[in-house]
């Protein structure tokens, strides 16, 4: 067994597991935060809705289904390479799946109660641009995409990556679209700034 990857596979799958918890335990902790306030917890009613975005959803889907399922054999590198390469592939890997999951763990937050699957407005909706969203303005995708390379560094070849990102990305722009537009329905100009401002996925490095 490769040291090196055998690393990268486990924190990939400790970062999977990890984000599966908070995830499925969020409406506890968000009850727990409510009680402790002493805050009746709002219910969400839903103004507008694009289920449009479900197509984007399926695709995004689809990448991570392909990097699941065509996997390489258990601990081994990704391409034959020499063991320092072998070594810095698998930082880079194991990086990447941690700085997803701290990027969708802090954006989860930042949204609270407007987080959903299907694109939609609420009453009371708020244009969130603090925390990851002052980088970009998608940032839970971003981290589901570093959480799908990161899966397919460790786990699949590398071809089947270059696949799953593209699917990924086709998915991502059908989801923004939809979401976007429902955005720029409801707070006009101040989305406009926000978005000029803003890159939609990735940051800028400068």
């Amino acid at each position: 067994m490769q040291t090196w990857p055998a690393a990268a596979d486990a924190v990939v799958a400790a970062c999977w597991f990890l984000f599966a918890v908070v995830f499925l335990l969020r409406p506890v902790f968000d009850f727990a935060r409510e009680h402790r306030l002493r805050k009746k917890p709002p219910k969400a009613v839903e103004t507008k809705r694009d289920s449009r975005s479900l197509l984007g959803m399926a695709l995004q889907g689809a990448g991570f289904a392909l990097v699941w399922s065509y996997r390489r054999e258990y601990f081994t590198p990704l391409v034959p390479m020499a063991q320092a390469l072998e070594a810095a592939v698998s930082i880079v890997t194991m990086a990447i799946a941690v700085a997803a999951f701290w990027l969708g763990l802090a954006a989860l937050r930042e949204l609270g109660r407007q987080w959903a699957v299907v694109a939609r407005v609420v009453e009371g909706h708020k244009l969130i641009t603090g925390g990851p969203y002052r980088c970009v303005r998608n940032p839970i995708y971003l981290a589901m995409f570093g959480m799908m390379v990161a899966t397919g560094l460790a786990l699949s070849t590398w071809w089947i990556v270059l696949v799953a990102a593209l699917i990924f990305h086709l998915g991502t722009a059908a989801r923004v679209h939809s979401e976007e537009r429902l955005l720029r329905e409801t707070f006009g100009a101040e989305f406009e700034s926000y978005r000029r401002r803003v890159p939609a996925f990735f940051p800028r490095l400068l």
